[in-house]
């Protein structure tokens, strides 16, 4: 960690700390949501509502292999940045490495498992007769490809969490910009369809992941991916494991809930699966540069826990006025316009009419998801292993018994309105937590007295 970047953990006022850490990780976000909105648009021009079917069912396996990148990457992001304001820096390095290396054998275990069940996962997600082909190339070259996946979530965390933001940026930019190209490439030059998407992803990704190595074995002071340096510990599974599960049991019930959501729009045709497929990636983008605010402001928040909980108290409360003004914004927006983004991808009207629906309506949780995101980042970032493990699946032992209520009771607009049911628990039950975790959470009176006035 260099100076530059000791200065917004310790002493940068409040406003200009967050904007360091969180506006690279919004714009990284955003680019990489812009990527998937292309992703669609460009399979959209084939004309073939199958493959947009196809790109929908696999979100959940995405889901899962990310999933695991966050196992090691936000436990480990977290750990390191802790361990940054306590100035432990060998266990920095031993941290880094495991995370390293560990991801690459995750990926290699998903290889092996799951190849020889590729049929039954293809089945698994949904796909129907029409889909199954398009959707079963994709998962195979994903699969393959999962290594490089789950490494590149991997150090995408841990760069950030010594507090290279801009690095950080860089690496998210460089995955989504060489993506776009390779799609356009495969898509409208050498006619791959999904099998080029897919593969456009993988190498994308592995480059992005090669980016970040050489950052950090050649350009970090702290971190390293040496395997030197590579240990387990019970310290480090402790502390990685800690707040990395409940970060993996999250995005797995990401993934079982957008498999599950699926299945029952499955009933009502593949305009609904495609529609939902569509607005989801729009909704992505509002949603992701909240989520880069909130995930962008965890090392910093783990930082000053250590160090000065004064400070996090305040990086907190500015980033609760961030996400307001920007949910009100994105709000605004959508409701204007939402049939034109809709028609960007499709001239089919009940498709759009669909879309549009789902849209307005998930839009009124964007505050609510922003909040719990935030929740989530706190736990993470001030080692509150069962508080992060419980908002890891509340929404989704949530969301389970309300999409069959909602669905016996109302039918397609049950099913929609269930995410925002699932949603607004998940907020209540964080901040009902974070009230109870105030005590642990709030900083030393003397500390105050003495270092208070430098924070403003």
């Amino acid at each position: 960690m260099d100076t530059e970047n000791l200065h917004y953990f310790e002493k940068a006022p409040v406003a200009k700390a967050v904007a360091h850490f969180a506006i690279p990780m919004m714009l990284g976000t955003s680019m990489s949501v812009i990527y998937s909105i292309l992703n669609a648009f460009f399979i959209g021009t084939l004309g073939n509502t199958a493959m947009l079917t196809a790109l929908a069912l696999t979100l959940p396996l995405f889901a899962i292999i990310m999933a695991l990148g966050n196992l090691i990457g936000v436990g480990s992001g977290a750990f390191i940045s802790r361990l940054l304001g306590e100035k432990e820096a060998d266990d920095v390095k031993r941290v880094s490495a495991f995370a390293f290396y560990s991801s690459l054998i995750l990926g290699l275990i998903i290889i092996a498992v799951g190849l020889p069940l590729i049929d039954s996962i293809v089945h698994g997600l949904g796909a129907t007769p029409d889909s199954f082909g398009y959707t079963k190339d994709y998962v195979t070259i994903m699969l393959i490809g999962s290594p490089f996946v789950v490494l590149f979530f991997t150090l995408e965390n841990i760069v950030r969490s010594e507090g290279a933001a801009i690095t950080s940026m860089t690496g998210m930019i460089l995955s989504v910009v060489l993506n776009i190209i390779l799609d356009a490439l495969v898509i409208f030059v050498f006619h791959w369809g999904v099998v080029g998407v897919a593969s456009a992803t993988v190498i994308s990704n592995m480059v992005a992941s090669a980016f970040y190595a050489y950052h950090i074995q050649y350009k970090s002071q702290f971190l390293t991916v040496s395997a030197k340096w590579f240990k387990l510990t019970r310290d480090i599974l402790s502390n990685v494991f800690k707040i990395g599960v409940p970060a993996f049991v999250m995005g797995i019930f990401m993934g079982a809930m957008s498999l599950i959501f699926n299945h029952f729009l499955v009933e009502y045709g593949e305009q609904a699966i495609a529609g939902f497929g569509i607005s989801s990636r729009l909704l992505q983008f509002p949603e992701c540069i909240l989520m880069g605010l909130c995930e962008g402001v965890v090392p910093l928040i783990a930082f000053s826990f250590t160090a000065n909980k004064l400070r996090m108290k305040h990086t907190i409360k500015f980033t609760i006025k961030m996400i307001i003004g920007l949910a009100a914004v994105f709000g605004v927006i959508v409701y204007l316009i939402s049939d034109h983004l809709i028609g960007l991808f499709t001239n089919d009207p009940q498709l759009i009419e669909m879309g549009s629906y789902i849209l307005h309506v998930t839009f009124l949780s964007l505050f609510i998801t922003g909040m719990t995101t935030l929740f989530t980042g706190i736990f993470q970032a001030t080692a509150q292993g069962t508080a992060a493990f419980i908002m890891s699946i509340i929404q989704g032992i949530t969301l389970i018994p309300v999409l069959y209520i909602a669905n016996r009771m109302n039918g397609f607009h049950g099913v929609v309105w269930s995410l925002v049911i699932s949603d607004a628990v998940a907020f209540l039950v964080g901040a009902l937590m974070l009230y109870a975790l105030r005590t642990k959470l709030q900083p030393d009176l003397e500390f105050t007295n003495q270092k208070g006035t430098q924070l403003e």
